[in-house]
């Protein structure tokens, strides 16, 4: 089969599809995409290059809709290209949320889309206004409900969706999720798994080394930002570190902003240290920034408590693959974290914003051996039952037969 993906960020959420396409073998892959450094042997990539800004006048509540269409129109410009090279797919693949599927099906009307719709904004109830934090400004919300244009186009093209939680799905219009097809994603089982010898030897990044004898506590977000609770982290670790002095803590994450505002002063992370400074050991804190994958899944392994908080916003592939190496998970108490976690079988939930019952909960966790042993145990299993990346790619491939009437 022929193969059209399109996502701005090669190769994205499509890594596994694409590995799992070219194991088979048999399939011509097209991706197109931004630039970046990132490769595939196997796969051809066409880059387009997005317009560097939106003009003035463009009213604020129009602004994504504007990126969106101007998006659309140079990826309707490299499919283009393709098509008079002799290029016409069997399926096109790829992700609304940038507005870059928008004029697909003016260049190949009549191949099968599959377009991801992620997440239709609220403006209020969700995640907007969830943390008081940062409280919206009403004059916003005009905003936010513009934000989903693109969605409501993207559904208007009469073509497949999909979304990967019923959480997710459940954000939008009851009468767009009949076009939407649950296809949930999963985790490799094989790599991310449990290591029964992880706490027997030390573990050293650097400079920074974890004992067997001492206790590690993990977090993972793309960047430390507020929508993933690294401002709630941060503050917890005072008093975790001060009820256990053979306590260490790991926080991966950059200093970007994938969601939300960015901080005025800097960085996230440097603002919150600071506001944690004096209260804490710097020593027995390591936030190395973003890792490279077998390191990250060295933490997993060796973590006696993994952190995974957020704003009701959707769950990251880390908790997946946490869940999967069968990490002890203390994670936020909203509904796209419960989809996962089931209190006291495959993890416990803490309010994602109140450090104190954070520390508390992750302590009563590493005092209690039995619990800990079997919220790994019921991870471990919840993540072969639902998580297995077979069962993601089997769904794929019975609905992309769906579309096509072809197997892969």
């Amino acid at each position: 089969m022929k193969f059209l993906f399109i996502h701005q960020n090669f190769p994205a959420q499509y890594q596994h599809l694409i590995m799992h396409l070219l194991d088979r073998g048999g399939h011509d892959i097209v991706f197109i995409s931004e630039a970046n450094d990132n490769t595939i042997p196997g796969v051809r990539r066409v880059l387009y290059k997005p317009e560097p800004g939106t003009p003035e006048y463009i009213h604020p509540a129009a602004q994504d809709l504007d990126r969106a269409v101007r998006r659309a129109e140079k990826v309707a410009a490299a499919a283009t290209n393709l098509k008079k090279l002799g290029f016409t797919p069997d399926i096109v693949i790829g992700h609304h949320g940038w507005g870059e599927l928008l004029n697909i099906p003016d260049v190949f009307p009549d191949v099968p889309l599959l377009g991801y719709f992620e997440f239709y904004y609220w403006s209020q109830g969700i995640d907007v206004n969830f943390d008081p934090e940062f409280p919206l400004d009403p004059a916003q919300r005009p905003r936010i409900r513009a934000m989903n244009t693109v969605n409501h186009l993207a559904y208007g093209l009469g073509k497949a969706g999909q979304t990967p939680t019923e959480w997710q799905l459940s954000l939008y219009p009851e009468h767009m999720r009949p076009g939407i097809s649950l296809l949930t994603e999963g985790a490799q089982l094989d790599l991310c798994k449990p290591d029964p010898t992880a706490r027997t030897r030390p573990l050293t990044l650097g400079t920074f080394t974890v004992a067997p004898q001492e206790t590690l506590v993990t977090y993972v977000a793309r960047n430390l930002e507020p929508y993933r609770g690294a401002h709630t982290m941060i503050r917890a670790l005072p008093a975790l570190m001060r009820a256990r002095p053979d306590l260490k803590v790991v926080m991966v994450g950059g200093d970007d902003v994938s969601y939300g505002a960015r901080c005025p002063t800097g960085s996230w992370r440097k603002h919150y240290l600071k506001e944690i400074a004096g209260k804490y050991d710097p020593a027995r804190l390591l936030m190395p920034g973003q890792v490279n994958y077998s390191t990250y899944l060295s933490l997993l392994q060796r973590s006696d408590a993994h952190v995974y908080l957020t704003y009701p916003f959707v769950a990251s592939w880390s908790l997946r693959e946490a869940l999967a190496t069968g990490c002890a998970v203390v994670g936020a108490d909203v509904d796209s974290v419960r989809e996962f976690i089931t209190e006291g079988r495959t993890g416990l939930i803490t309010p994602c914003l109140d450090a104190g019952k954070l520390a508390d909960t992750v302590l009563a966790l590493l005092e209690n051996r039995k619990l800990a042993t079997k919220l790994r145990t019921g991870a471990r299993r919840y993540a072969e039952k639902h998580l297995d990346m077979k069962l993601h790619l089997a769904a794929y491939a019975k609905r992309i037969h769906e579309l096509t009437g072809q197997k892969i």
